[in-house]
């Protein structure tokens, strides 16, 4: 791991949700040329629906259910896991606002536990304008949505103008030749601050829409660490390695319990966001623990904060992840989307001869943890294609596997989930 005097946690996600369509034949200062088409859309006025405990749960929920999945794809490889709830929400709910039928009530059920994508919608305009963003801990949100420049393609107005009173989605339409692909990647490389450079390595000549969604997360801890509170020691790994890390060591106020696990609540600055972890107890298997958690046993973990002295210990860490996502989302309750022939979103675009449907759903991240702060970002792209201590205190040491979020402290709900299962070097 590259060394630096600061704690730094970049979350890379790149989340590629591939329509197809279905047809019996083939179908800095950064300049993006396609041609931007917000000069013709004006955003409407939306009155937005403030977040209450059905918006919370359900995405509570959604989290959980797209982390433990991810959690059981890499079983077998025992790797480490992370995913931006957030950005898959925001990046699948522009889509679902193109679906109909049996297609729209399978995504609304995923997504918003039952929610009606125009009730979602207003709940995420509001929920995404919420979000506190400053010099000390900045979060930055961009949609795009890109179309494919072509006879025939006719991608509706209703679609298009949702995404932009809602969702605040910067439209393009090219020809999706090799300038366009430069430009997606200039677009996230923008979005992202630079810390993811593509999500993109070709256009397929299928190809007929991305929407990509792009989340930057940058904030320094309440309390920095000095460098007497890091110091050399091991983790023991997943397959019960141990290796060497640097350890943070620092006292904090909150503590997180419950009869399997224990863990504690790191504040960034200013209070508006945290770091949690949570590490099961020394008997308990780290997917055993995964699979154990339910919606309202973490919502419980995480609402019943015990103010305590926690003598906490975190292990500086990189990794990257990456996961396809079609398998785990048709398990999830949203097969539908991904059947080439009965796949329903004609209220995003038609194509006369052909259907849409979702092909792959590609998902990537990167992290680096570090002294001073976290900094964090997420693409998801959608593409759219031809078919001793005090006894009074407690003690958590993360020094073998464990789970980890950043939580906006309003909701308590996850922006980023993940599971360090062993360290990358």
């Amino acid at each position: 791991m590259k060394k630096k005097f600061q704690i730094i946690t970049i979350f890379l996600l790149v989340l590629g949700v591939i329509f197809t369509l279905t047809s019996c034949k083939p179908v800095s200062n950064i300049t993006i040329q396609a041609e931007n088409l917000l000069d013709g859309v004006t955003s409407q006025k939306v009155a937005g629906k403030a977040a209450d405990q059905i918006f919370i749960d359900a995405q509570l929920d959604l989290a959980l259910k797209l982390f433990k999945a991810s959690v059981n794809e890499s079983v077998e490889e025992k790797e480490n896991v992370l995913i931006s709830p957030l950005s898959i929400l925001l990046a699948l709910s522009m889509t679902a606002n193109g679906a109909d039928g049996q297609t729209k009530t399978e995504m609304e059920a995923l997504l918003g536990g039952g929610i009606t994508i125009e009730d979602l919608n207003e709940y995420l305009y509001a929920y995404v304008n919420s979000l506190p963003s400053s010099d000390q801990y900045k979060l930055k949100i961009a949609n795009s949505i890109w179309y494919r420049e072509m006879n025939g393609l006719y991608v509706k107005p209703t679609f298009l103008q949702t995404t932009v009173n809602y969702y605040n989605a910067e439209l393009y339409k090219s020809p999706f030749n090799d300038t366009t692909l430069k430009d997606i990647n200039k677009w996230v490389n923008k979005n992202t601050d630079g810390m993811i450079e593509k999500i993109l390595d070709s256009i397929s000549p299928d190809a007929m829409l991305y929407l990509i969604n792009a989340l930057v997360f940058n904030s320094k801890w309440e309390e920095k660490y000095t460098s007497n509170q890091i110091s050399d020691d091991e983790f023991t790994n997943i397959l019960n390695i141990r290796q060497a890390v640097e350890m943070m060591n620092s006292r904090e106020l909150k503590y997180l319990s419950c009869p399997t696990a224990q863990g504690f609540i790191k504040p960034y600055k200013d209070n508006k966001y945290s770091f949690a972890a949570l590490l099961p107890n020394m008997d308990v298997d780290i997917y055993d623990f995964i699979n154990s958690l339910t919606t309202e046993s973490l919502s419980n973990i995480l609402n019943n904060v015990e103010d305590a002295m926690v003598y906490a210990a975190i292990p500086k860490f990189s990794y990257d992840y990456s996961i396809t996502m079609n398998k785990m989302l048709t398990d999830m309750g949203m097969p539908t989307a991904f059947n080439p022939l009965s796949a329903n979103f004609k209220n995003m675009a038609e194509l006369v001869g052909n259907n849409l449907h979702i092909g792959t759903v590609l998902h990537k991240t990167f992290i680096e943890v570090d002294e001073e702060g976290t900094k964090a970002a997420a693409v998801t792209g959608i593409g759219v294609e031809t078919t001793s201590i005090d006894p009074l205190c407690h003690y958590v040491k993360l020094d073998r596997p464990f789970v980890y979020m950043i939580l906006d402290n309003e909701t308590n709900l996850p922006i980023f989930i993940g599971a360090l299962t062993q360290i990358q070097e």
